[in-house]
């Protein structure tokens, strides 16, 4: 009996060194995710922290004075549905004091119409690195092509609107 009590009791051991393993590990993996995530963040907030801080210089004519948002999106993304609903209250918010252009890479015919657009609006650069990057939105000073901002998948609206009150206030 007691070689019994013995033998259970190292199970039991055993086990619970084996779930402190686990929680280490799911812990540590998890600090390593949130850490990540800050830097995304971070990144997102100090665009000047990004090895990409400029559409490649001012932008054309037409959206001179007024802010741009520029939107990388595709019919297909989930990203783009999930930021649409904040986009759309931007548009409606802004409407008159920011410029707001969708660069769609939907497909390859739209990508084309895309580029072309693009081109004329002094945002090729900017396509051309950031068009497999569904769900982008980068804030554009279009006097200097500095982006001000840039976001991936971010549907909370104070972001946008922290830097677009600036950038307003700023013209």
């Amino acid at each position: 009996m007691h070689k019994h009590a013995n033998f259970l009791l190292k199970i039991c051991l055993s086990s619970l060194v084996l779930n402190a393993s686990i929680v280490t590990m799911t812990s540590a993996s998890i600090s390593a995710t949130e850490a990540q995530s800050s830097i995304i963040k971070f990144a997102q907030a100090n665009p000047s922290s990004t090895t990409t801080n400029s559409v490649g210089g001012p932008l054309a004519k037409e959206l001179q004075g007024k802010p741009v948002v520029v939107d990388v999106f595709a019919i297909w993304c989930p990203g783009c549905k999930n930021i649409a609903p904040t986009l759309s209250q931007l548009k409606r918010d802004y409407a008159g004091k920011v410029n707001f252009v969708v660069l769609d890479v939907t497909d390859k015919a739209k990508l084309k119409q895309t580029e072309a657009i693009a081109q004329r609006f002094g945002l090729g650069k900017f396509l051309e690195a950031n068009k497999g990057k569904t769900s982008t939105v980068a804030i554009v000073d279009p006097a200097t092509g500095n982006i001000l901002a840039l976001y991936q998948n971010n549907s909370n609206k104070a972001d946008y609107t922290k830097i677009l009150d600036a950038a307003v206030a700023k013209k």
